[in-house]
Formats: structure tokens, C-alpha cells, sequence
């Protein structure tokens, strides 16, 4: 496998589509799964932990808001990344998101691009990357 595998969970059906669309193109990001509210996202998310590397969560949802879902998610596994993709981008909400275990937050208006550069750096990170152990040994 050679794609990162995102869960969007978003309460906006054009915007869920057009992320999707954005992070198969730009950053050749596998969007397994999508939620509108927090249950919902909050459900799949944790009982599909081996199914999914990045999640992609807006804060404020018609049911719920991404907070619930970033607490949820708090104990996953450190290469399952969380990352808020949101309006409301002020310093306090930011600082609330890495609270609850956020690993970057974006603003949906003027930061999409900084979303993809990060998408893609999961890639590169997860299946590029050589072992640090790999290296030459010195000899005895």
C-alpha cells in the first residue's frame, strides 16, 4: 500500500465532495469514509482504528462538533493523524484542537493548500522515508 488512507468528517455534502476530489488529485490521499455528524464520525473512527491514517475533522457539525471527535481519537495510534479543517481557525481554537490531540489545524478559507503540503508529507513520511536503522554500520 502506497496511499494514506483519510476519513472526512464533515457536515457540508459539497465540501466532503470536494475535499475528497482535492486529496485523491492534489495529494494522492485515499478517502476511505466520510461522517456529516460527531456520532457518526466518532463511531467509525474509533471502532475502524486499523482502517484509517489521517482524519480530517471540522469543528462545528449540524449534530456534535469535532472537539468530541478529537477527544475520542486521543488514544489512537501515533501514526493515525488528526487534522481540523475549519472556519474558526483563531489562536484559541487552535490551541484547544492540539489540546485534544489535534496534530494541525487548518483554516478552510485561506489554508487549503497547507492541508495538502501536510497530506502529502504524511505520504512521503509513512512510505518514503528511509528506517533510521538502516544506515551503515561502523566497523569494530
Amino acid at each position: 500500500m502506497t496511499t494514506v488512507r483519510a476519513f472526512i468528517v464533515e457536515d457540508n455534502p459539497a465540501q466532503r465532495a470536494s475535499l475528497a476530489g482535492t486529496l485523491r488529485e492534489m495529494a494522492r490521499i485515499d478517502p476511505v469514509g466520510q461522517a456529516e455528524s460527531e456520532a457518526e464520525g466518532t463511531r467509525w473512527l474509533t471502532r475502524n482504528p486499523a482502517l484509517w491514517d489521517l482524519a480530517i475533522v471540522d469543528l462545528f457539525l449540524g449534530d456534535g462538533t469535532g472537539f468530541s471527535v478529537l477527544e475520542a481519537c486521543r488514544n489512537r495510534d501515533p501514526r493515525q493523524k488528526m487534522v481540523v479543517l475549519s472556519n474558526h481557525a483563531t489562536p484559541e481554537t487552535r490551541r484547544k484542537c492540539v489540546q485534544l490531540g489535534a496534530d494541525a489545524v487548518f483554516d478552510k478559507a485561506t489554508e487549503v493548500e497547507e492541508l495538502i503540503d501536510f497530506c502529502v508529507r504524511q505520504r512521503q513520511e509513512r512510505f518514503f522515508s528511509a528506517p533510521s536503522s538502516a544506515g551503515p554500520r561502523a566497523p569494530h
